[in-house]
Parts: structure tokens; sequence; C-alpha cells
């Protein structure tokens, strides 16, 4: 069973290609890399997406079921066959499936990994031990190897072993209990921070491991779980907890150390004011024309409005109830006081700034969030859409039933 190592497996119009990857050669960052991503839904592809808007090959492999979140929807993409929230992650990469409960594909996948740099994955612990592809077997084969695991828990503690979920892992973590306000209690962020954060540390724990193997030669293990990256983005609740012992609760849209910190109501609409300093509340004062609160013995020190925060509110929705919103949010910024207009969705996407960003991909039918790390030189593109499950699967040389049913080469 061979494999083709130079294949051309882009769709759509002809790129330049590099001859290393068979990936579109455009000279990112990550230009010459390969990943062999065994990871499903959201934590792994994110993160694998990261790397594959810089320029790694990025080759998805899916069981013969495909990844779950192709069918989380609708809504459904017509050219992918996926649904949003698979389309959202899943850029750039090549698509081929595999039965990895069966010997051939284990077979073919190890031959992959002869030209990879990094093989994601993301099954419970243990698994991929059972089919002889844990780190300690791959390592031996391939000492390069830079193997990156994310898990929900890991495999030590009382829930080692055991499947993790973003909405369960908010619960677990405390982060639950700090968003909300203290009528509704805990609950749930509106968007799936600790998959998201785990992908993004995984990112970054790659690019260590990528740059020690320039030293070393040799590749590592990398144990992510989500649950330790949910512990990790608990700031600043965490930290006030481990130095004062009490223990915090939700506060709505407030902040447990700043005071202004909160969403208030303008004649245009909601905005959200966030002070940092005793000389931001002064200006803030001075745009709203109130300067006397900045003298109120009460208010005049961030910690005066922490202990007062109730008066505080009172006294600032009172003036900005007249106001245009986005007029004093404009002010307030060119003064470096930050504040900004509470947007919908849609109001986000569709803003000047976010046009000027350039953080808009809509290009050969593809929509999306552009990769927000731009470099001078070395920049990000679009270079494939989110692949159809099986769409490049002439990569492995051989027949249909040995990747996806029998383990029959």
């Amino acid at each position: 069973m061979t494999l083709i190592k130079d294949d051309i497996a882009a769709s759509g119009e002809p790129m330049a290609q590099s001859r290393a990857s068979g990936q579109p050669a455009f000279g990112g960052a990550l230009e010459g890399l390969r990943v062999v991503d065994l990871s499903r839904v959201l934590a792994g592809p994110y993160a694998s997406m990261i790397l594959a808007d810089h320029g790694a090959d990025v080759i998805k492999i899916e069981p013969p079921d495909g990844d779950e979140t192709r069918k989380w929807g609708p809504p459904f993409d017509e050219n992918s066959g996926g649904a949003s929230y698979f389309v959202g992650v899943n850029r750039n990469k090549r698509a081929v499936t595999m039965n990895l409960k069966d010997q051939g594909p284990r077979e073919t996948l190890l031959e992959l990994l002869a030209d990879a740099d990094v093989v994601m994955e993301n099954f419970k612990p243990g698994t991929m031990e059972a089919w002889g592809l844990g780190y300690e077997d791959l390592s031996e084969r391939f000492p390069g190897l830079i193997y990156c695991r994310i898990t929900g828990f890991g495999e030590e503690g009382p829930y080692g072993g055991l499947a993790g979920y973003d909405a369960i892992l908010q619960a677990m973590s405390g982060l639950m209990s700090v968003n909300g306000s203290p009528e509704t209690g805990a609950t749930k962020l509106g968007c799936p921070v600790v998959d998201l954060s785990t992908g993004l540390y995984s990112v970054i724990g790659i690019l260590m491991a990528l740059h020690e193997r320039q030293r070393s030669g040799l590749g590592q293990f990398i144990d992510m779980t989500l649950f330790d990256c949910s512990l990790a983005v608990l700031h600043p609740h965490a930290a006030n907890y481990l130095l004062n012992g009490k223990v915090p609760g939700p506060l709505g849209n407030s902040h447990p150390n700043l005071a202004p910190c909160e969403k208030f109501t303008t004649r245009t609409g909601d905005i959200f004011i966030a002070i940092g300093n005793d000389g931001q509340f002064r200006k803030l004062t001075e745009v709203l024309g109130c300067p006397e609160l900045a003298g109120d013995a009460r208010f005049a020190k961030n910690s005066g409005r922490i202990r007062n925060m109730g008066r505080l509110f009172d006294e600032l929705r009172s003036y900005l109830a007249d106001m245009d919103g986005e007029d004093v949010c404009r002010q307030l910024l060119q003064l470096a006081v930050p504040a900004g207009p509470v947007l919908t969705v849609d109001q986000a996407l569709s803003a000047e700034q976010t046009q000027a960003r350039g953080m808009l991909l809509d290009d050969a039918g593809y929509r999306g969030i552009a990769s927000p790390i731009k470099f001078s030189r070395t920049r990000a593109r679009l270079q494939r859409p989110p692949p159809r499950q099986s769409q490049d699967q002439e990569i492995l040389k051989c027949p249909k039933s040995v990747w996806v049913s029998t383990g029959e080469s």
C-alpha cells in the first residue's frame, strides 16, 4: 500500500503548489509543516485550522460516520455538505476517511505519519494505545513526531479517562458560577470558551514543541485537557479567591475588581463602559457633564467605587439615559477611555471596523471569520474551503474497503 506524497488535492481554481507538502505555495508562516489531525468536534479542529490558515498541510482524518459536527445543524452548507459548526473550524484542510478500528487503515496511518511533523487526536485516553498508536509506540518509530492529545480530564484523578464536554467543564471549573447575574444564578457562557481556549493552548503547545525540536531533534507528547484549560482562563476570579478566600459569584456585567465596568442604556442603544483607573473615571465624568462625581469621596478612588457601586451606577444611568450612545463611546475612546456600543452579531460582522481589518472571508462560496493573526509578510489566506467527507481520499492509494470498513490490505 502506497501513499501519494505530493498530490494536488485542492479543488477549484488551480494554485501554485509547494513540492514539499502538496499545499498551495503562498509563503505561509507554517508552510512545509504537515499535521495529521485525528480530532473531531471543536478544540482539536479549531487548533488545526489555525495551523492550516498559516500554511500547514493539515490532513483531516475522519471515522466512517464523519466528524460529528457535520450534522450539528441547521444551517448547512451546500458546498461542504456540513453544518455551520463544522464549516467554521475546518477550512484549509484535506479530508480522508479511515476506520482506525481495523488494522489496514492503521497501517495506512503509519505511512502518513512518516512524513508528518504533528499528530493530533482527541480519543478517550487509552484508545490509541489499544490500537498500537499511542505516543510510546509512535515516538519509537518517529522520534521527531510531536503528539498532541486533547481529552476532557486526562488520565489522572477521579475523572481521569472520562469524556469531557465544553458546557460540563464550564460548570465544573467555576466559569459558570461567575457568569450570569445574582438573579439568574450560574449561567453558561454563550460561546464554547473551554473548547476554544483549549484549541488556542494546543496551538501554543505545538509551536513550543516545534521550537524545542530545533534544538533537540526530538518530538514530545503534549497532554492537553479541557479541564486544565477551563481553570487556566478563570481570571481574575481564581486569583481573587486565592488571595482573599472569598468565593466569587455572578455579577452580571460588572467586574469584581473595577468600577464602573457595566452596560448602560442610552437614547440610541446600550453601551458598555469599562473604567480601568481613576484618571479614566475623571475623563468619563467630564464627557458626561458631571465632573463633581470624580471629586466625590465615595467615587474618587476605585476601591470606593467598588464599595458604592450601586449608587455610582444610578448616578451614571441618570446622565446617560438621554445621550447619544455612539457619540459618547467615540468621545471616550478618543480620550483612551474604554467604551463601546453593544452590538448584535449581524451588526458586529457588518461594522466598518470589521471590514477595515479584513476579518470576514467571502470567497468562492465560502464565508467565515478570517485569521486574526496578521503577519507583515507571511499572511494567512483561504486556500481551500471546508472539505466534504473523503474529498481527498486519493491521498491514499489503496482500495476503499481498506480505509473504511475492513482490515484487509
